[in-house]
């Protein structure tokens, strides 16, 4: 079919910007890339604590500033105010971060409830702000026994739900032991 008529008589040209190929060149960042890492665990040798530690290393390494948010002192989701300091703590890293890293141990075929109140803890929106849209999200689990991949499915439709770029390879990893 070909469009014999291409005038736009309701288009006010002064409001009509055509895009160029330079226009959807971003600028180079000045800093490293900021990533910020949950946990998904509060128990003192926990093995998805020590995943994200040795991921820390390796974005480090790469050349990226971390930042690893202890999920103990978390209150429930809606038990406090948005202004506990562990939720103010939590909700600036998430600002602050260009990307995520979440690892959750498998914990009855799930995420644990400390991963899930974290993520809960995240708002859709700030203001005219949504935090977490456009960063991008890697997701792991530790398995709980079996090498099913729930946690990271979950993760995973969570991130996309909260309109983050979320990498589609996961880890599931058995388990992780500190170096000495």
């Amino acid at each position: 079919m070909e469009i014999k008529d291409l005038s736009l008589p309701n288009l006010d040209e002064n409001q009509f910007n055509v895009t160029t190929s330079e226009d959807l060149v971003a600028p180079k960042s000045t800093h490293k890339p900021r990533i910020l890492l949950l946990y998904g665990s509060l128990r003192k040798r926990s093995f998805s604590k020590l995943v994200i530690e040795e991921s820390a290393r390796l974005l480090v390494k790469m050349g990226a500033e971390v930042r690893i948010f202890d999920p103990d002192g978390l209150p429930l989701p809606d038990a406090e105010d948005p202004t506990h300091p562990k939720v103010a703590e939590l909700r600036d890293l998430v600002i602050w971060s260009e990307g995520q890293v979440w690892c959750s141990p498998e914990r009855h075929g799930s995420m644990t409830g400390i991963m899930k109140a974290q993520i809960d803890w995240i708002p859709l929106s700030m203001g005219a702000v949504r935090p977490t849209q456009g960063k991008t999200l890697a997701v792991m689990q530790v398995c709980g026994g079996s090498q099913s991949f729930n946690v990271v499915n979950q993760l995973r439709v969570l991130g996309r739900w909260m309109r983050m770029v979320t990498i589609p390879n996961q880890s599931s990893v058995a388990k992780a032991f500190f170096r000495v």
